[in-house]
This record gives C-alpha cells, structure tokens and sequence, in this order.
C-alpha cells in the first residue's frame, strides 16, 4: 500500500496566529493546539489538514510549494482576503493568466484562481 497524504506543514512565527487566519479562510477550524503547533482541518477526520509549527527564523524568498484557492467569485473571494489581512505579490508571473498570487499575513504566497481554471 502506498501512502496517504495526512496534510502540510508551514513555518511560522506565530502558528495559533496563522492557523486562525487559515481556518477562516477555508472554513475549517482549530483540531489541535499545543505551544508551537496548531492545526485545522475541516474536521477531526477530514484530511489532508495543515499544520502551523512555530519555528525562529523569517521566512526567506519564494515558497517552493504553495496553494491554490479556486472560490466561486475570484475577485470577490480577492477582495475579501485582502480585507483580512492578506496582500498582492509579485513572483514574476505572468499577466491574465487567470490567477491572481496573494500572501498570507507572514508572507506565504498563493494563487486564487478563477473559477472552471486550472494554471
């Protein structure tokens, strides 16, 4: 049997923090929470989840694997991020391709795409 894909790990510098801004944006809330480790999921037994684990540095450069959101409404679901703290990033991607790249509050870039579009 080959493996099953529990969930991702992301650094942070304040896991409870991040893991919160996280559970509201995909609807999911907290399933575990110790000192330096929170992590959500839409419930106890729906995977895969994340993990936000504490660690000391900033992060540095460009992430090297980041998520997509695909909602109903991209610039609604765009303009509602933003609200929350989210901001527009630059990685060098293309223009109009369908997806706009965001960073969460510490910097973790991600894609919202629009609907139907997969990059």
């Amino acid at each position: 049997m080959g493996s099953r894909w529990l969930g991702i790990v992301v650094d942070s510098s304040d896991p409870a923090r991040l893991a919160r801004w996280w559970a509201e944006v995909l609807g999911y809330h907290v399933t575990f929470e110790d000192p330096g480790l929170v992590s959500i999921a839409g419930d106890d037994k729906t995977h895969p989840g994340i993990a936000f684990v504490s660690v000391p540095e900033a992060k540095a450069g460009k992430n090297r694997l980041h998520l997509d959101l695909e909602p109903d409404d991209q610039p609604a679901e765009i303009e509602r991020l933003v609200d929350m703290g989210a901001r527009h990033v630059d990685i060098g991607q293309p223009a109009d391709r369908g997806w706009t790249v965001l960073a969460d509050p510490e910097g973790n870039e991600f894609c919202v795409l629009r609907g139907g579009k997969t990059p």
